[in-house]
């Protein structure tokens, strides 16, 4: 066997996750090799194996007693065959050299038809290692349980410290050791260890007989040492900051108007609105409002947008996506030019483009699909503050909710859950209710005012798309959009 390393210490990851998906189940690379290569006999255009483990767990308290605690670990194996669009699949949860048959014989039946040239199988494997983007960690092991639910309460005393209108507390903790190989029909094994952590807090203040509920959170591919005391100090005055600005936030107006978003989270948006209409597939089927539109103008100038999954230690990153592709910084949107768009191996042969490193799937029981990494808009030129004095009239957008969107046309709707009403550039008191209505290739070119305060979320967001969740990153500079639509409930409107 050849070895080619691309990192130092990522070695462990081939040698644990065969010991782990194959060794343990009595499995060789041959027999993987072997199973691979008869499914490549079936003159398909490509085949992969797919082989995971995950552990995970989830802590919750609320009001100082550990309401939920939970432990689940899942291990598979998926096989896959393509043939021009035609993909054939199956998984099993059982790791066997009798399952990776059955596996094999399924997905077999499917036969070539007009795809590309056939890939006999490299019968001298090259066992890949992947960059280092994050350690090999073991979130779950690195801290007690004990000392978990220790984190929490900690958390919550430090929420209940900042302000004495804080009623109740919620608190949450989740860790995942994820390692993956796979097996490639061009003779490559790669592997990756994959820890992911997660902290959350909700808190509901009162105050007047009027309720108001605030949220923060982070993490990101570490483990439990990433929550220090400071990381945590700031989750609770997030929160609590949050839930006490809206007890006396006035109704929203409703209207046409300028909008500031915030740097950081307000990305979300940007992921919605814009970043799903570039995944590859709805633009090589037709259905996103941004396909055949590569080398026009989408936005205004200055605006760039990037898929990245090279930042290090990000949630949203990867060494390699989950068809064995280096993950690599891709820009989408150059100086407001549509640039591409974000590929898997699967999608990229069929519209002739290489693959981008976002062939994400859920877990070994799904199919790989075109998702995004980190996905945010590149910093501009403008301090914030000049940004915001130039508002006459309109809303400082600080934080965001939940929202919907359509991609065949780009429409969003997107709630504010910490916004204020701006006049003459002076932040005048806080709204609530307000929604953002507006249509994402459109929004992109009202973009007036750019910041030079890029920040990338905190580490909380997740990704749904045909029914798989995957970990993401968004995040932004501050914006100035002109003439978006906003709804709201307030009386009188901008």
């Amino acid at each position: 066997m050849t070895v080619n390393t691309l990192a130092a210490n990522q070695p462990v990851a081939i040698d644990v996750a065969q010991n782990l998906l194959l060794e343990s189940h009595d499995l060789s690379t041959v027999q993987v090799e072997s199973v691979l290569g008869h499914i490549m006999q079936s003159q398909v255009d490509d085949a992969d194996i797919y082989f995971q483990s995950t552990r995970s767990e989830g802590w919750s308290l609320e009001e100082g007693i550990v309401k939920a605690g939970s432990f689940s670990i899942d291990q598979g194996v998926g096989v896959r065959a393509i043939s021009g669009e035609k993909t054939a699949f199956a998984y099993s949860d059982d790791v066997s050299l009798p399952s990776l048959k059955s596996a094999s014989a399924a997905v077999r039946e499917i036969s070539a038809s007009g795809g590309a040239q056939s890939v006999v199988a490299d019968q001298q494997t090259i066992a890949l290692a992947a960059a280092d983007r994050y350690l090999p960690l073991d979130p779950i092991a690195s801290l007690e349980a004990p000392a978990k639910v220790a984190l929490l309460e900690k958390l919550e005393r430090l929420a209940r410290a900042v302000d004495p209108r804080v009623k109740q507390v919620m608190a949450s903790l989740s860790g995942e050791y994820d390692v993956v190989m796979v097996q490639r029909a061009d003779g490559q094994r790669i592997a990756d260890i994959r820890p992911l952590v997660r902290v959350g807090i909700t808190v509901i203040v009162e105050q007047d007989g009027r309720r108001e509920q605030g949220y923060a959170g982070g993490g990101g591919r570490t483990d439990y040492a990433y929550f220090s005391d400071e990381v945590l100090t700031r989750y609770a005055r997030e929160a609590v900051h949050q839930a006490v600005v809206n007890l006396d936030a006035r109704p929203a107006p409703a209207g046409q108007m300028s909008v500031v978003l915030g740097p950081g989270w307000p990305g979300i948006l940007l992921h919605e609105a814009i970043g799903h209409g570039l995944e590859g597939d709805f633009n090589r089927k037709g259905s996103s409002a941004f396909a055949n539109r590569i080398g026009e103008r989408v936005a205004a100038p200055g605006v760039t947008v990037v898929d990245d999954g090279t930042l290090s230690g990000r949630r949203g990153s990867l060494n390699v996506d989950d068809e064995g592709t280096p993950a690599q910084q891709t820009v989408l949107i150059e100086d407001g030019i549509l640039k591409g768009y974000i590929q898997d191996t699967h999608n990229a042969r069929l519209m002739g483009v290489s693959p981008t490193g976002n062939g994400r799937r859920e877990s070994y029981a799904h199919l790989p699909l075109p998702r995004m990494t980190n996905t945010y808009m590149m910093a501009g030129q403008t301090d914030p503050a000049e940004i915001l004095a130039s508002i006459d009239r309109g809303i400082y957008a600080v934080n965001f909710g939940g929202g919907q969107v359509d991609i065949t046309n780009g429409k969003f709707v997107f709630s504010m859950s910490e916004a204020y009403w701006v006049e003459k550039g002076k932040i005048q008191y806080p709204i609530k209710g307000a929604t953002l209505i507006g249509n994402g290739p459109d929004a992109l070119t009202r973009v007036s005012m750019i910041g030079n305060d890029l920040a990338l979320d905190s580490g909380v967001g997740t990704c749904g798309k045909e029914g798989q969740s995957v970990p993401v990153g968004v995040g932004q500079p501050t914006l100035r959009i002109d003439g978006l639509t906003v709804g709201g409930t307030g009386s009188g409107s901008a």
